[in-house]
């Protein structure tokens, strides 16, 4: 078995995505992700519940991949790796596909597994990996880590952030669509991934969670201090919400990065936080306010502004989404449109 460079094999492979019952499901984001923003070779999906539909259709994402009912029938299109496609609540392995990873193993593929579940040393996959067969567990915590000193604030480079309303709203891809316009623009900028799929994607960052907590924004400040002398722009990519009673990954984020610039992302339309419907989510100019006082801590940090606000409006028709991306610039002041439906230049416009 090799593990040599997972991220240049990922990128160079033939990929098949694991991703049942998540192509109209908010699990099923790290599998949609890729399809939409990875550089890699995708020669089928594996969906169960889609299997024989459009994923043009479906998704709205332009590629016109066969969508199958399993591993076995994904075979046929001899991919060389599986990547599972899902992102949970929690990060645990679904136990319906365990039979799925399996065959996918003993048929030759490698495995790229952003779950919390670890596989490289699973009892049930080692036996069956052969000599070139890999497995590459995204979710690893860093070497060398130390608490956070907030010295990221002594970097030249804007350092951006995405921030969010909710959870799985669309704050990587806000981030990947600033810094496409930003290269395209010839500006020396860099996205770095704190989520496993952003690392799938991207392969330069932190899997955030799987980071002891006491050392959480200390992986965050190393991260930027490794990138930010040599880019003059930074564009990191959110994680949770300060709005979420279960988030724990946005301050670290705010400690680590000592952004100059914040990105808000909101679901358009979206009154409370996903499955918490008695946790509110307040005017949208009151959570630039938190996200700014938060980011400055009283003026001993950072101070960063909210430039801009990107609004998801996947599950509206164009005319419903710009009424809603009017009414947000109407009631905060600020920029906002969807970077992913009509393009980020208004973003960062706003942040350079």
């Amino acid at each position: 078995m090799t593990t040599e460079n997972p991220q240049s094999k990922v990128k160079n492979g033939k990929i098949a995505i694991l991703l049942h019952n998540g192509i109209n499901g908010v699990g099923g984001k790290t599998g949609l992700s890729l399809l939409r923003y990875s550089q890699a070779e995708i020669v089928a999906v594996i969906d169960r519940q889609s299997a024989g539909k459009s994923l043009p259709e479906l998704t709205k994402i332009s590629r016109y991949l066969p969508i199958v009912a399993s591993v076995t029938e994904a075979i046929s299109f001899q991919p060389e790796i599986l990547v599972i496609g899902i992102a949970p609540s929690g990060g645990a392995l679904p136990d319906e596909w365990w039979g799925e990873i399996k065959a996918a193993v003993a048929s030759g593929l490698s495995v790229v597994n952003g779950l919390h579940t670890p596989l490289a040393n699973h009892a049930d996959i080692v036996p069956l990996l052969r000599e070139t067969q890999w497995v590459w567990d995204v979710r690893q915590e860093p070497q060398g880590l130390t608490i956070a000193s907030g010295k990221a604030r002594t970097l030249s480079c804007q350092r951006v952030l995405t921030v969010g309303t909710d959870m799985a709203i669309g704050k990587m891809s806000t981030s990947l669509e600033l810094n496409r316009v930003a290269q395209r623009r010839g500006i020396n900028s860099k996205f770095l991934a704190t989520g496993q799929t952003g690392l799938m994607i991207a392969g330069d960052g932190i899997a955030l969670d799987a980071v002891r907590v006491d050392f959480a924004a200390g992986a965050v400040e190393q991260m930027i201090m490794e990138f930010g002398n040599i880019h003059d722009l930074l564009i990191v990519e959110g994680q949770g919400s300060l709005l979420h009673p279960g988030s724990t990954a946005t301050l670290p984020l705010l400690r680590g990065t000592q952004p100059t610039d914040l990105i808000l992302v909101h679901r358009a339309n979206q009154t409370h936080v996903r499955n918490h419907p008695q946790v509110l989510i307040p005017p949208l100019s009151i959570v630039v306010q938190l996200y700014e006082m938060v980011a400055a801590a009283g003026g001993a940090l950072q101070p960063a502004r909210v430039r801009g606000i990107a609004m998801n409006t996947f599950h509206l028709d164009e005319v419903a989404a710009k009424k809603a991306i009017a009414e947000v610039e109407t009631e905060t002041g600020l920029p906002c449109t969807d970077p992913v439906r009509f393009g980020a230049d208004l973003l960062l416009d706003a942040v350079i």
